[in-house]
């Protein structure tokens, strides 16, 4: 084998958990950890989701050698230096994991590396793109007969985790005296401001009538303590007030897991390993935004209720795209966040991706002006009828994509690495 450059392209801290760990784990069990033949690096470029720290992300896997964050990435696209100079060999591969297709295009012919682009919903740049892996076989139909050869149906990378659920007699053991409710309330402001508080105003009621009900947040790889608990504060995120959310306090001190303390004495454990599979796997139910993260409890099966306040429509703005740039101009972006945000609410369709799969709501999605005591009784309904909690996770388990997509990516990676010699 000689050696050879993969150079991803992504973007947002989704993709890098979601789709390039996945990737980069199969790239390095199937063709090896020799980095004398075998490099992989991680480029990413702006998204308006993104919190600066995905790079950090990225080279926290032990496959990754070397990443650059967004901030010089188009000094890249345009001139193809980085911002550390790196050599790049003669051969390589880019595969586009987030973004714009676009840019594959552009580096790719600079590079004279060969193109392999992750699809979800639509390909574009046919002509130019060397492969297309593709979620599902719909996205193929749609192009012309002259480069079907070109793309390949893998799958959803979303559907993809390395942990395996305990068996249903051991699940049904551990909880059968307790629940552990999982709050993932997001990673970025957008999100936080309102999830934050909502989600902990809910647990503060499902605590008052059932006190042995533990909480956690697996707090985003993106995120610190500090900042995750500055939207627990009323005093630097008033959006608490919508929710009659009276604030919280983190707590680090002589504690084995860090805590944000609420008014009403609640105490929800926050986990900042990442993935927290095995967490996230024991919980009864998760309270959740929309995001990767539900296709993530999806594919462990684990029940969630999905959460979409809208208290407060221009807080809501970590779109991608046009709609996301808008939403976050200065001085204007106020109003285009609430002009976009009411144009989605009249026009949304499925927002949880086990949803999406199923084409049918199998989780519930809870949209408009939510009200904590509410959405309380709602779980604590699901948790007084487990044969309810029971038939969810099952059809979860009906509705997540085959295994498998990352080794499907990677094989093609591998055909293309042998039409090249490399191999």
């Amino acid at each position: 084998m000689t050696s050879v450059d993969i150079l991803i392209l992504s973007n947002g801290p989704g993709e890098i958990t979601t789709w390039v760990r996945p990737v980069v784990k199969a790239l390095r069990q199937t063709l090896g950890h020799d980095r004398n033949t075998l490099r992989i690096s991680v480029i990413l470029s702006p998204c308006p989701n993104a919190s600066g720290k995905e790079a950090q992300i990225a080279l926290s896997y032990p496959e990754v050698d070397r990443a650059q964050g967004a901030e010089g990435f188009f000094r890249f696209l345009i001139s193809g230096e980085t911002q550390e100079k790196w050599d790049w060999r003669k051969q390589g591969i880019i595969i586009f994991l987030g973004g714009d297709q676009f840019f594959p295009v552009i580096i790719g012919k600079r590079m004279g590396y060969k193109t392999i682009v992750y699809a979800e919903w639509e390909a574009r740049w046919h002509r130019f793109i060397d492969r297309f892996a593709v979620m599902k076989a719909d996205v193929a139909a749609k192009v012309k007969p002259q480069y079907t050869h070109k793309f390949t149906v893998i799958g959803d990378l979303m559907a993809e985790t390395d942990f395996q659920r305990p068996s249903n007699d051991n699940y049904n053991q551990s909880i059968a005296t307790t629940h552990l409710i999982g709050i993932l309330p997001g990673s970025k402001a957008a999100k936080l401001a309102q999830g934050v508080p909502l989600t902990l105003a809910i647990a503060e009621h499902i605590y008052a009538k059932k006190p042995e009900t533990k909480f956690i947040i697996p707090v985003a790889p993106t995120l610190d303590l500090e900042k995750l608990a500055s939207f627990a504060n009323l005093d630097t995120n008033p959006v608490g007030k919508y929710f009659n959310f009276q604030g919280a306090s983190l707590i680090t001190d002589n504690l084995q897991q860090p805590i944000l303390q609420t008014s009403q004495g609640l105490s929800v454990e926050l986990h900042t390993h990442h993935p927290a599979y095995d967490r996230l796997a024991r919980c009864s139910i998760c309270l959740t935004t929309v995001g990767a993260n539900t296709a993530e409890l999806g594919s462990l099966a684990v029940p969630m209720i999905v959460l979409l306040p809208t208290q407060q429509l221009d807080a809501m703005r970590s779109w991608d795209g046009l709609p996301g740039i808008l939403a976050n101009l200065p001085g204007v972006g106020s109003s285009f966040a609430k002009l976009i945000n009411w144009w989605f609410l009249r026009r949304k369709g499925l927002l949880a991706w086990p949803n999406i799969w199923a084409q049918k709501e199998i989780v519930p999605e809870l949209v408009g002006k939510l009200q904590p005591q509410i959405v309380a009784e709602m779980v604590i309904d699901y948790l007084d009828h487990p044969q309810r909690l029971e038939a969810m996770r099952d059809q979860l388990r009906q509705s997540r994509g085959e295994p498998g997509a990352a080794t499907k990516l990677v094989a093609i990676v591998q055909e293309e690495m042998e039409r090249m010699g490399s191999i």
